[in-house]
């Protein structure tokens, strides 16, 4: 019995026992930090939010079905403006003699402004004969030498152009009800509605309003342009036209009254880009104001945002890293001339100076890639201030230490001295200040490419796809294109700081958790 005691005894004295290889284990700097970390929940919480941010961006962005800059389109009616109209109501001239020239041209107007007969150019008298509605003949005795004409004559073949004097005597067969002329030995028909023929084929159209086609290689045919003239006078604003084929299309007819131009619109499909299309099965999370997945762009968005943030806090961490230490470990007037230059670089207003920058980029056309790296180096180099003066305090404190005074005594060289004996011992206020940094970092590249000033399209980040919300019809009716990509970029700040914090209260050795 007294053994079992004993034997007991023994066990729990063996159980309670610290060698020490247990104690070297149980008392780890290493190991206490992760379990004050992981203890924290908003911190581990943090953690878990950042995972997911990382494998939605980088492997999500890999996985996509989708391209980042890919465009979808759709087939879509659109109102395309068909043909012009414009009613012709100034005179214009014929010249059917080299003496009709520009002066007789200005008398021309004024004779038929005040109604008169007869006009003087020049030493001669010529007499204005009104021959019908919209047309005078200007004679030299018997002989027209010019004419005066309201009525336009455009062609069946737009390459083809007419003489004066065949649109004189066509207009002349117009306003006296039809007739036939022969010029250079051809025959001309031109009946009462302004249709002139050749052999029964129609030649041109004669109308006070000019018909134009608005629609690359469309040619107006004299049934359609008699069809839409005989329409304006109904004042009604949907014309139907059936052409020789049978086929019937339906045009709008909109008048600007201060071009007076009528213009002829009709819907056709063609094909656009899928503009702000709702969510659907092809694209989860519909697509934006160029036809590209919401989706994809919000994933390769995240890959910017992120790598941005990243590489602007190892530039600035480095920096700060070796002028604050050099600065805290020589002293003197290092440390003077280095602390001038951080209270300098404190005194640049970043912002302005930054907006600036980018507006100089958008003048110089700078590509979207290269962008990039210019303000991922831009927000580095301005960043780095405050880790140094962090780096210089903590290495003048440190720098008067028994271990400093071994390193000293050693001879062991400077640069050794700094980065492998003082830095170490500044790591984990570095690793909670960059930690903190990065979420601001990150809402500084939102910031400016949500101004237009950041991240250019075709490549995506959280703050330009947000850019779309400057339109308040975007903002108030299409949710998913701004609101997705702010949640992210509010859960990946928010879990910055959430590990932030969490890393500050776990390096705190005052922290009872």
């Amino acid at each position: 019995m007294s053994d079992e005691k004993k034997n007991g005894n023994s066990n729990q004295e063996e159980q309670y026992s610290l060698n020490d290889d247990r104690r070297v284990k149980v008392l780890s700097p290493g190991a206490m930090v992760a379990k004050r970390f992981f203890r924290n929940r908003l911190a581990v919480t943090g953690m878990v939010i950042l995972l997911v941010m990382f494998l939605f961006s980088f492997v999500g962005g890999v996985l996509s079905p989708y391209r980042e800059d890919q465009v979808f389109y759709r087939r879509d009616y659109i109102s395309k403006e068909y043909v012009g109209v414009t009613e012709n109501t100034e005179y214009r001239y014929l010249k059917l003699s080299d003496e009709y020239g520009a002066v007789q041209q200005a008398m021309t107007v004024l004779a038929i402004q005040q109604e008169n007969s007869s006009f003087d150019a020049k030493g001669k008298t010529y007499d204005v004969v009104k021959e019908g509605e919209g047309l005078y003949s200007i004679m030299d005795g018997d002989t027209a030498v010019g004419a005066a004409y309201l009525d336009i004559i455009s062609a069946e073949d737009s390459s083809v152009t007419f003489s004066d004097e065949f649109q004189y005597n066509a207009l002349l067969g117009l306003v006296k009800g039809g007739g036939s002329f022969t010029l250079d030995g051809e025959d001309y028909d031109v009946d009462d509605t302004g249709m002139i023929t050749k052999g029964g084929e129609s030649v041109a159209v004669c109308s006070r309003y000019i018909v134009q086609s608005k629609t690359s290689g469309v040619i107006i045919s004299n049934e359609f342009r008699e069809a839409l003239i005989d329409h304006l006078a109904s004042e009604e604003e949907v014309f139907t036209f059936t052409d020789a084929n049978g086929e019937t299309a339906e045009y709008e007819l909109v008048y600007d009254p201060a071009t007076k131009i009528w213009s002829v619109k009709q819907e056709v499909s063609t094909q656009v880009f899928d503009t702000y299309s709702s969510p659907s099965k092809e694209h989860w999370l519909g697509t934006d104001r160029n036809g590209m997945d919401m989706l994809t762009r919000l994933m390769y968005g995240g890959r910017i945002s992120l790598l941005v943030g990243f590489v602007v806090v190892i530039i600035a961490t480095v920096l700060g890293i070796i002028l604050g230490g050099f600065a805290g470990y020589f002293g003197g007037w290092v440390d003077n001339l280095i602390m001038r230059i951080v209270d300098i670089f404190y005194c640049i207003p970043s912002t302005p100076v930054i907006i600036i920058l980018g507006a100089a980029m958008d003048g110089m056309r700078v590509e979207p890639k290269i962008r990039i790296f210019y303000l991922m180096l831009i927000l580095g180099v301005l960043g780095w201030p405050g880790t140094a003066r962090m780096v210089r305090g903590q290495i003048l404190s440190l720098r008067e230490q028994e271990f400093m005074t071994a390193t000293e005594a050693c001879g062991i060289r400077v640069s050794r001295r700094v980065f492998r004996h003082l830095i170490p011992n500044v790591i984990p206020q570095l690793i909670v200040i960059c930690t903190m940094s990065l979420g601001s970092t990150i809402i500084t590249e939102s910031t400016l490419s949500f101004l237009g000033l950041g991240v250019k399209f075709p490549y995506a980040s959280w703050g330009n796809i947000i850019n779309d919300v400057s339109n308040s019809f975007v903002l108030t009716n299409y949710w998913f294109i701004w609101i997705p990509a702010g949640v992210c970029l509010m859960l990946t700040v928010l879990a910055f700081n959430f590990v932030g914090d969490g890393l500050r209260d776990a390096f705190d050795p005052r922290m009872k958790r």
